[in-house]
């Protein structure tokens, strides 16, 4: 395959944040008296924008979270971006390497997403192709963000490659008209987690950036 445009998720994909801020929520709702663990948070949430994520949370509580709650996590959140992400092994030799148009397209909010991607080393891999969740009206499973991506940069949604890590970005994409590579390189994937994708929608599922190239020279 010769994408028009590679469309890559951040949060699992380009930056191993999942465990970390998955870990964190789960330590915050524990904290409230909703016990959770972060393998939990990260199976139902990862690729879910976190507002949406809390309203799930808030439903089954059958109560809001306290005040300031989202706040409190986002703070948290961007205190361990800054002292503990990394980058997944190999990004950035890898992408920088593959010769077709890029993108990000993710649920994180502009702030927390350029300062993952800076943080990490990545962010002039894809400046000024940043598109985030506030960007739609509605966040992944719904294919909207996607679409703005392609538009935005001209491509048609076949001609779309995505690389995700979430079932959510997974569903997004299909529903987008566009193939997508599973990424299973974050530290938050469970041994099942590539056979999900693939039930998902995944075409072709990957370990890692070493396997990125071929894999895409593979599809059809």
């Amino acid at each position: 395959m010769t994408p028009e445009l590679l469309i890559f998720d951040c949060d699992g994909v380009l930056i191993d944040s999942e465990a970390l801020v998955c870990n964190a929520d789960a330590e915050e709702l524990t904290r409230i008296g909703y016990p959770i663990t972060g393998e939990e948070m990260a199976r139902r949430f990862a690729g879910v924008p976190g507002a949406v994520a809390l309203a799930e949370l808030e439903r089954e509580m059958g109560r809001p979270l306290p005040e300031g709650f989202h706040a409190r996590c986002e703070a948290k959140a961007m205190a361990l971006y800054r002292s503990e992400l990394r980058a997944l092994p190999r990004a950035a030799e890898t992408i920088a390497a593959l010769p077709f148009p890029r993108c990000v397209a993710s649920s994180s909010r502009p702030a927390k997403l350029a300062l993952g991607l800076v943080e990490t080393g990545l962010y002039e891999l894809f400046y000024p192709h940043l598109f985030s969740t506030v960007l739609v009206a509605n966040g992944k499973p719904a294919p909207d963000l996607f679409l703005h991506a392609a538009a935005a940069l001209g491509a048609t949604t076949a001609g779309c490659l995505v690389i995700e890590d979430s079932i959510a970005g997974v569903t997004a994409a299909r529903a987008a008209g566009m193939r997508i590579v599973g990424f299973t390189g974050g530290s938050h994937c469970g041994a099942d987690h590539g056979e999900r994708l693939r039930a998902a929608g995944a075409v072709a599922i990957v370990p890692g950036y070493a396997e990125l190239p071929a894999a895409i020279a593979a599809l059809d």
